[in-house]
């Protein structure tokens, strides 16, 4: 094929390229500026109740959110569950609380398993040569890349109390977020200007008084769960955050200052 014709035609892909990143660009701004319906925003707001203490200002950005992640997450349900409108609502607004104000987006995330209940999960682990298979019942997973899967009873159930400090969508969302660093291991991407060396410090302090507390038989803010490992300390201390965030700021202010930084939010102040 003569030269000239070869570089026409990548000159030609190269512009289908540009225009198809421009069009998703135009996409991506006109959905973030759509507010809900009447209708969606009710459910929303009785779904997921902590919605109804956001300022004016974050509960218009969570609804264009809520439109972006619709847009792009594809809903499935297993065990025979049909995903409703009201189910992928709700899970998409706790989802887009951990992004409201940010730059932060599930850039890898297209699809979401939904189960009724709690669901069996096999996973390997590797020690050496060695590969053992494990059956776990689990509430929620997160997988780098996608998928998240989430039993929609402890999601409900989880959405409906916003003070008890558990939430899974929440959870699984903030590995997420995590892993958008390259790996879940309780160090994400950090805010602008945002020192990893002090995350690390306060984080791994925190990390240390929550095992040492555990083993001890007591409990405090932060779940004994986050003991499994520092992505799941990070995955824990994101729930009180959002749910108990009074208690999490006298109990550990340093792991709250290092979130609301992250964040860009304050949920103390939402009253």
């Amino acid at each position: 094929m003569p030269t000239l014709i070869v570089l026409g035609l990548m000159a030609l892909a190269a512009l289908a390229w540009g225009a198809h990143r421009l069009l998703r660009r135009h996409a991506r701004a006109r959905l973030l500026q759509t507010p809900l319906t009447e209708a969606q925003r009710a459910v929303v707001a009785a779904k997921v109740p902590i919605t109804r203490r956001l300022p004016p200002d974050l509960a218009r950005a969570l609804e264009g959110r809520v439109n972006l992640f619709l847009d792009q997450v594809e809903f499935h349900g297993r065990g025979g569950l049909e995903v409703t409108e009201e189910m992928r609502l709700s899970i998409a607004a706790q989802a887009c609380l951990l992004v409201v104000n940010t730059d932060t987006w599930f850039v890898n995330l297209r699809t979401i398993l939904v189960y009724p209940g709690a669901f069996r999960s096999r996973r390997a682990s590797h020690n050496g040569f060695v590969v053992t298979e494990q059956e776990t019942v689990r509430t929620g997973e997160s997988w780098a890349r996608g998928p998240v899967i989430l039993s929609w009873a402890h999601s409900e159930a989880g959405a409906a109390d916003a003070h008890d400090g558990h939430n899974v969508v929440l959870h699984e969302f903030a590995h997420q977020v995590d892993d958008l660093s390259g790996r879940a291991d309780g160090a994400p991407v950090l805010a602008r200007g945002q020192s990893f060396a002090e995350w690390a410090r306060v984080f791994t302090g925190a990390y240390e008084r929550l095992c040492e507390r555990t083993e001890r038989g007591e409990r405090g803010v932060i779940d004994p769960y986050g003991y499994e490992g520092h992505e799941e300390f990070f995955a824990v201390a994101v729930e009180v955050f959002f749910e108990q965030p009074a208690a999490l700021m006298e109990e550990e202010p340093e792991v709250y200052a290092q979130l609301s930084t992250l964040f860009k939010l304050d949920p103390v102040a939402w009253g």
